[in-house]
């Protein structure tokens, strides 16, 4: 075995890394580079320090692993937990803290998102609590920092900067409010002790992590995250993570674009939470809610966190639908398998005629996509069919705020809160 393949290992066996997921040479010009700040002469010499010092075995697994992330990144897991957590409160005296796990939270743009979303939503500081871990204490010290660049902010809708950032010398500062909200942890998933006796998570966010694991590894990576989530809590991962948890008896939330799952029915029965646990109500009707402005194209959904649209909320049955045809269009597309979503929405309306939730789903595909004109041209057609499709009527509403037409954008959302 080459020193390259053995160093290869060794990341394999720390933090589960698979080399193919990245590609070899990544590992080889990171090697390359710590080579070069230690002056180590070969490989020879590296792998004889590398492998005597955990500390710069750390150093080389932070070169590695190069974070890609940004505020509000595929922003519909934030509208679901949003509305989820605005179910799952408890109200006053019984009230109890909801848990929230961020992993990997990187550089802290993800954790602090949902600690704004939350916030944004209604709930107050003292309903929830976050952790955030990672493996990489620099991407830590940067998260801890909470100062970031304009790569940290993308998309149209910034709305959210001006409610919880402070400009500074060197650049956009998280609020106090929403940092106190965030613990950062240093940990790695793969250590035995990782968050041991942690108190299982109402919701853990861990998203696009295990694509990069291999079959061994990710089973592994799968058994941590079904022990820190609540029997009843909701987990959102990447979209092509999915199938890893659907073949688990984990299920769809059916939030399209969300990428969030429950336990089945079949593993979770309906008091698996704790006796003490009181049941969880609604939050009281707040028609102010529904008019805050909301980070990216949150806005297009946060009414659904308001208790009367969230009863309202509904999915509106097209004209004699082909059986389970668009239920498994939603799936696929709650899957990320967009193309195929569409594909059966289109086959929907050639062999059935217009249906106003295959237009709908069509709209959400044509906007993740940033086709923005052919998703008004579609959720118009759904409210033409059905008037008060609340979700077309939302999703519309969002994307005509984000083209500056903001009368009738408002006048939308009245719609949606009288349906």
């Amino acid at each position: 075995m080459t020193r390259i393949a053995r160093i290869d290992a060794l990341l394999k066996e720390s933090m589960g890394l698979d080399s193919a997921s990245i590609g070899s040479s990544s590992i080889e010009s990171a090697v390359r580079t710590r080579m070069k700040q230690l002056g180590a002469a070969t490989l020879r010499e590296y792998w004889q320090q590398l492998a005597a010092s955990p500390d710069d075995l750390q150093e080389l697994v932070e070169l590695v692993v190069v974070p890609e992330t940004w505020f509000f990144r595929d922003p519909e897991a934030f509208v679901e937990l949003a509305r989820i957590a605005a179910g799952e409160r408890r109200a006053p005296p019984e009230a109890q803290v909801l848990r929230l796990l961020s992993l990997p939270c990187s550089t802290g743009e993800e954790p602090y998102s949902m600690a704004m979303a939350l916030r944004d939503a209604g709930l107050p500081a003292e309903s929830f609590t976050i952790d955030a871990a990672d493996i990489s204490e620099h991407a830590l010290a940067r998260a801890r920092n909470a100062v970031y660049g304009n790569n940290s902010f993308r998309g149209a809708d910034l709305a959210f900067r001006d409610r919880h950032f402070e400009q500074t010398a060197h650049g956009y500062r998280v609020s106090d409010s929403i940092r106190k909200s965030v613990r950062f942890h240093r940990g790695n998933m793969h250590d035995d002790d990782f968050l041991a006796g942690a108190e299982p998570y109402d919701a853990i966010f861990c998203r696009n992590l295990l694509i990069y694991f291999n079959d061994a590894t990710q089973q592994r990576a799968v058994a941590v995250i079904e022990r820190l989530l609540r029997p009843t809590g909701v987990l959102f991962v990447g979209p092509a993570e999915t199938i890893l948890f659907l073949n688990r008896d984990f299920v769809s939330v059916k939030a399209p674009m969300a990428f969030a799952l429950r336990r089945s029915s079949k593993t979770t029965a309906p008091n698996v939470a704790a006796p003490s646990a009181p049941a969880r109500p609604r939050p009281p009707a707040s028609p102010a809610l529904a008019a805050k402005a909301t980070p990216v194209r949150v806005a297009r959904q946060v009414a659904r966190v308001d208790a009367e649209a969230q009863a309202a909320r509904r999915w509106q049955p097209a004209p004699a639908p082909a059986p389970d045809a668009m239920d498994r269009a939603f799936e696929l597309a709650d899957q990320g398998l967009l193309a195929e979503a569409a594909a059966l929405c289109e086959a929907e309306l050639r062999e059935r005629g217009p249906s106003a939730r295959a237009f709908y789903l069509l709209g959400l595909i044509y906007s993740a996509d940033g086709l923005l004109s052919a998703a008004d041209r579609c959720y118009r057609k759904a409210l033409y069919l059905d008037k008060n499709h609340h979700d077309a009527l939302l999703h519309l509403a969002a994307l005509l705020e984000q083209q500056g037409e903001t009368r009738e954008a408002t006048v939308l959302r009245q719609r949606a809160r009288r349906v």
